[in-house]
């Protein structure tokens, strides 16, 4: 016979036998579903995270802070300044002539997190009258825009669906004034959505300051981006860092979303070495008891080829169910699940986002699956080849 006649022979006797053996093989499977769910819902939040934070940015649009901030949070600059930003060149303008830009003021307010009351910090953005033209994406879901010149906000949708006190009519306090919520917006799932907005000379003649942290324009096309920065970055009235919009938010969600990987793999690889010596006991038991069909085999001429890969196969096999089920249940309690978490580098807040377990992940945690039960059956597998034929009739 030859060998991968072998190999398919003992394989599938392997297989046949797995019903008697469900209580041992049952362990390999929930060990390793139970590393894979947690492995794959943990990198889900760092998924999620990013995805909202990458939504927030478009190549044709720039943000402009003060040279040295690492967020808008940390930033500040005058009004002379905001208006030379506006005049730059590779601003795209609008039909009057004006360009399309906006200066933008944060500020922190207190909230209750709806489902355990905990006080957080929520973004207050005080933003220009070009929005619309700015961020066509931020559209009014309920109520109405706000009014300048009075205390008025909006809510975005995900911080409404997260704080208490933010429906339309309700009123926020702060300590420069108080704002009453007119309406919810949504801007496509993206990190704005977790905060609030409202009129920015408002805003600031509230706090009593006279500065603005950031400004953001829209270019006349990405292309625009490198002629803009050259502008004002050569400018000697100027000290400013230029970005584009989508590589800031990236930036501000690098560092919490290195910690949450590096969570996630050191918590499953410590999940992993534990079902990997579960797995290792598992098929060392599994060839002890196959002990007489090992013997019977290699008596008649079966090769220790066959018998590695057999108990490979076995061991494979068992880890793609537990791979199977436990990407399931990561997908079916943890995909599209609503999550707050404080925004990386950017300290404006919390950011509300889905996590989101992906394709991509899901086949990381069944690659997971197989390493595992890969690294749990090669000894075993090596032990049944190895195993002498006289050493096993004398077992039996």
């Amino acid at each position: 016979m030859n060998l991968f006649r072998q190999i398919g022979a003992v394989t599938a006797m392997n297989f046949r036998s797995l019903p008697h053996r469900v209580g041992t093989s049952i362990v390999i499977v929930i060990g390793i579903a139970g590393v894979v769910a947690v492995l794959v819902s943990v990198l889900a939040m760092s998924t999620g995270m990013l995805e909202t934070m990458e939504h927030s940015g478009r190549d044709d649009r720039a943000i402009v802070l003060r040279n040295g901030s690492a967020s808008e949070m940390g930033s500040a600059l005058g009004r002379d300044a905001a208006r030379l930003i506006e005049d730059a060149p590779g601003i795209k303008r609008d039909s009057m002539g004006k360009p399309i830009a906006s200066a933008e003021d944060l500020r922190l307010v207190n909230l209750f997190r709806k489902e355990d009351g905990a006080e957080v910090n929520v973004t207050l953005r005080g933003v220009g009258p070009q929005l619309h033209a700015l961020r066509p994406e931020v559209k009014i879901v309920a109520g109405r825009m706000f009014q300048p010149a009075v205390t008025e906000i909006i809510v975005g949708k995900a911080a409404h669906a997260e704080f208490k006190g933010l429906n339309i009519g309700d009123r926020i306090r702060t300590r420069g004034a108080t704002w009453t919520v007119v309406g919810i917006f949504t801007s496509e799932g993206d990190s704005h959505e977790s905060g609030l907005m409202t009129d920015a000379e408002t805003l600031i003649a509230a706090e009593q300051r006279g500065s603005v942290q950031s400004v953001t324009v829209l270019l006349e096309s990405p292309a625009a981006f490198q002629k803009f920065k050259d502008s004002l970055t050569s400018n000697p009235a100027l000290a400013v860092d230029v970005s584009r919009e989508r590589e800031y938010y990236q930036r501000q969600s690098e560092t919490i979303g290195k910690v949450i990987y590096v969570i996630a793999y050191v918590v499953g690889g410590i999940m992993a070495i534990g079902a990997i010596f579960s797995a290792l006991n598992t098929m060392y038991s599994a060839v002890s008891a196959r002990l007489r069909e090992i013997a019977t085999l290699r008596a008649i001429g079966f090769g220790p080829t066959a018998m590695v890969i057999s108990v490979l196969a076995e061991a494979l096999l068992l880890a793609l169910i537990g791979g199977a089920i436990g990407a399931a249940i990561a997908w079916l309690f943890f995909n599209g699940h609503q999550v707050s978490t404080s925004a990386g580098g950017n300290a404006a807040g919390h950011l509300i986002f889905e996590l989101s377990v992906s394709p991509a992940l899901i086949a990381t945690g069944i690659l997971w699956a197989c390493t595992i039960g890969l690294i749990g059956g090669v000894f075993p597998a090596v032990r049944a080849a190895r195993l002498p034929v006289a050493t096993a009739l004398r077992a039996i």
